[in-house]
C-alpha cells in the first residue's frame, strides 16, 4: 500500500473531477441562468449539512478500515461495522429525502427569493435535490470505506468515470432534452443511483471473505462511539462555522446575488482538490504509523505532506488571489460575471488557503483518536464568530461574510496549531510554521506579484492562456524550491549526469576527532 501511489491517484482522480465540474459551469449558467445556478448552490449546502447527520459514522468507519489494514480488526468485525453503518445511513437518507420533499413548497415560497423563476418550478427543483442529496450521502459512506482501506486508486477510477458521465450528461440533457433545473437534478439522481451500486460492489469485492454473513451489530457500533461522537460534534461545529454565512445569504440575498456567491464559492472550494488528495492519502497512513508506534516515520510523513499541501494548493490559491480576475474572465468569457465574482473569489480563496493548511494537522489528531481539541477550538469560534456573521452579513453582504471566513481560519492557525503541538509531535511546531508553511507561501506570493507586474497587455485568448500557465508554473516552482522536503523529493527524480564531479572524500570519524 503506497502512500505515493494513493496521492497520485487522488490528484489524478480529483483533478479530473474538478475539471469535469468546473469546465461546464459557464454552460450551466448559459442554459439555466444565474438564478437557477443559485439553486445548485443550495444543493451544495444541503450536501454539507448531511455530513452532520452521519453521526460521525463516516470518519469513524474510514478510521476503522485503516486500522483493519494494520491488523487491528478481524474480517468479521469490520464487515459487521460496515453493515451496521449501511443500515443507519439508509434510514437517515430516507428521512432526509422525504423531509426535504415535503418541505420544498415552504422553502420555495418563504425562504428563497426568486425574481424570474416560478415558485412551483423552484419547489420542484428543491424536492428533487433532496432525493439526490440523500443518494450522495450513501455514496459518501462507500467512498470513505475505500479510502480507509487505502484502495484509493480504485475509488478514484469509479468516481472519475461517474463524474464524467454526470457532467457531460448534464450538459447534453440541458442542450438536447430540457434546459431546466428540474432536468439537471433528475440527471444527477440517476447518476447517483448508478454510483452507489458501483461503489458498493467495489467495497465488497475489496474486503476479504468472512466466516459468516455480515449483520447489524450494536456492539460493533459501540466500539467506535467515542470517536464517532467526537467527530459528530466537530462536524456540527464546523458546519456552523462554514455554512452559516451561506444559509444567511440564501435568506437575505436574491437568488441572483446568491448565485454569484455560490459561483465564487465553487471556484474557491475547487482549491480543496489540490489539498484533499494529500490529506485523504495521509490519514490512513498516519493511523497505521500511530498504531504501529513508528513516530520517526510519522514525523517525516507529516512534514512532507504539509509541505506538499502548501506548495500545490498554496500556489494555486495565491494565483487566484492575485490573478483571479484574469482567470475568471478567461474561464467564463463574461466581463459582467467576472466583475461580480472576482472580489469574492479573492477573499474566499484566501480563507480556503488558510483552512487547507490545517488539514494535515487535523488528520494527525484524528489518527491519534484525539477529537477534543478541535471540539474546544470550534466551540470558542462559534461563540465568537457566529454573532459576528449575524452582524456582518446584513451590514456588508456577501463580501463581509467572506472576510469572516478568513478571520476564522487565522484563529485556527494561531491557536489550534499551538495547542496541538504541545501534545503531538511537540518539537515540530516551529518547523511546521517556518518550513512547511511560511517560507513556501512567501516565495509563491512574491512570484505571483512579479508575474502580474511583468504581464504584457493586449494579449489574445491564446496569449492569456499561455501567460496564466507560465505564471502558475513560475509560482509553483518558487514554492517547491523553498520547501525543503518537496525540493529534496524533486531532486530524487531529476536525472543525474554520469560525468558529474565525484564528491570530495570525507575522513572517517575516529578517536582523534571529527571528519573535516
Amino acid at each position: 500500500m503506497s502512500l505515493k501511489r494513493n496521492v497520485v491517484a487522488n490528484y489524478v482522480g480529483q483533478g479530473w473531477r474538478a475539471l469535469m465540474s468546473l469546465a461546464f459551469v459557464p454552460l450551466y449558467i448559459r442554459y439555466l441562468g444565474i438564478e437557477a445556478y443559485g439553486l445548485i448552490g443550495i444543493f451544495a449546502i444541503l450536501q454539507a449539512w448531511l455530513a452532520l447527520l452521519d453521526l460521525g459514522m463516516k470518519p469513524a468507519l474510514g478510521r476503522e478500515m485503516a486500522r483493519f489494514t494494520a491488523g487491528a480488526r478481524s474480517a468479521e468485525s469490520i464487515r459487521d461495522l460496515l453493515r451496521s453503518v449501511e443500515v443507519i445511513a439508509l434510514a437517515i437518507a430516507a428521512v432526509v429525502g422525504a423531509g426535504i420533499w415535503l418541505g420544498s413548497g415552504w422553502l420555495a415560497s418563504d425562504w428563497l427569493k426568486s425574481r424570474t423563476l416560478p415558485t412551483a418550478q423552484v419547489a420542484q427543483a428543491v424536492a428533487i435535490m433532496g432525493v439526490v442529496s440523500a443518494l450522495r450521502f450513501i455514496e459518501s459512506i462507500y467512498d470513505s470505506t475505500l479510502v480507509g482501506l487505502q484502495r484509493q486508486v480504485l475509488e478514484n477510477v469509479v468516481a472519475s468515470v461517474m463524474a464524467t458521465v454526470r457532467s457531460v450528461g448534464a450538459v447534453a440533457v440541458l442542450a438536447l432534452v430540457a434546459p431546466t433545473i428540474q432536468a439537471f437534478f433528475i440527471w444527477q439522481g440517476v447518476i447517483s443511483v448508478v454510483s452507489v451500486i458501483l461503489l458498493a460492489a467495489a467495497v465488497y469485492r475489496t474486503l476479504p471473505a468472512a466466516s459468516r454473513p455480515a449483520h447489524f451489530s450494536l456492539p460493533a457500533l459501540l466500539t467506535t462511539w467515542r470517536f464517532a461522537a467526537g467527530m459528530m460534534v466537530i462536524t456540527g461545529l464546523a458546519l456552523l462555522l462554514t455554512q452559516v454565512d451561506k444559509i444567511l445569504l440564501s435568506r437575505l440575498l436574491t437568488l441572483e446575488a446568491f448565485g454569484y456567491y455560490a459561483l465564487a464559492g465553487t471556484v474557491a472550494t475547487a482549491l480543496y482538490l489540490l489539498s484533499g488528495p494529500i490529506g485523504i492519502a495521509a490519514y490512513p497512513r498516519f493511523t497505521e504509523l500511530v498504531t504501529l508506534g513508528e513516530e520517526s516515520r510519522l514525523r517525516a510523513v507529516y512534514h512532507e505532506s504539509a509541505q506538499t499541501v502548501t506548495v500545490l494548493m498554496g500556489a494555486a490559491a495565491v494565483v487566484l488571489i492575485i490573478l483571479g480576475d484574469h482567470v475568471l474572465l478567461l474561464w467564463t468569457g463574461d466581463a459582467r460575471l467576472t466583475a461580480n465574482v472576482a472580489p469574492l473569489v479573492r477573499v474566499l480563496a484566501l480563507g480556503t488557503l488558510l483552512n487547507s493548511l490545517m488539514g494535515i494537522p487535523y488528520y494527525l489528531q484524528l489518527a491519534y483518536g484525539w477529537t477534543s481539541l478541535t471540539i474546544r477550538v470550534n466551540a470558542v469560534a462559534v461563540a465568537v464568530l457566529v454573532p459576528a456573521i449575524l452582524w456582518v452579513v446584513p451590514a456588508y453582504g456577501a463580501l463581509g461574510a467572506a472576510w469572516v471566513w478568513v478571520a476564522l481560519n487565522v484563529g485556527y492557525l494561531t491557536f489550534e496549531i499551538y495547542f496541538m503541538h504541545r501534545r503531538l509531535l511537540p518539537h515540530e511546531k516551529i518547523r511546521w510554521y517556518r518550513d512547511d508553511v511560511a517560507v513556501p507561501l512567501i516565495a509563491a506570493t512574491g512570484a505571483a506579484w512579479l508575474a502580474r507586474w511583468a504581464r504584457p497587455s493586449g494579449l489574445g485568448k491564446v496569449g492569456e492562456i499561455c501567460a496564466l500557465l507560465a505564471s502558475a508554473v513560475f509560482v509553483v516552482t518558487a514554492a517547491a524550491l523553498t520547501a525543503p522536503l518537496v525540493r529534496s523529493r524533486i531532486m530524487q527524480y531529476l536525472p543525474r549526469s554520469s560525468t558529474s564531479v565525484p564528491p570530495l572524500p570525507v575522513r572517517e570519524r575516529g578517536s582523534g576527532g571529527e571528519a573535516g
